[in-house]
């Protein structure tokens, strides 16, 4: 149910799209628990300049690869986003070779009504999930 919005820039192929929603996936399957039928993901590709990710004072380098993922969800332990943030970072390094420094996540969360699957209805109100 997590929705992942990924912004990265121009210049990766598909099967390395792939490889990013792969990874992330599975993070997420790991972290919160969700069925691995549960999968919600999108990119955003951004042309040189406009993906613009400083690092806060904590002196991280980053390169053109950077990835920026938001992550939509409904209300997850704290333990559960740091193990997921901890997961995304592996996987993404493991599987696609992108720096730990070129990854930033955000976590927005929000509530069961604030989620309909289709059909017109809010399925976690109604009781179908």
């Amino acid at each position: 149910m997590p929705l992942l919005n990924f912004h990265i820039g121009e210049g990766r192929d598909a099967a390395a799209v792939r490889a990013l929603l792969d990874a992330a996936h599975r993070a997420m399957v790991e972290a919160f628990d969700v069925p691995s039928t549960d999968r919600y993901q999108t990119v955003t590709r951004h042309r040189a300049g406009e993906l613009v990710l400083d690092d806060t004072g904590l002196g991280m380098s980053r390169t053109p690869d950077a990835v920026l993922v938001t992550v939509v969800t409904r209300p997850r332990p704290e333990a559960a986003k740091l193990r997921f943030y901890a997961l995304l970072s592996r996987h993404l390094w493991e599987q696609c070779g992108l720096a730990p420094g070129d990854l930033v996540v955000s976590v927005v969360e929000n509530a069961d009504a604030d989620w309909s699957f289709g059909k017109g209805r809010a399925q976690f109100l109604t009781g179908e999930l």
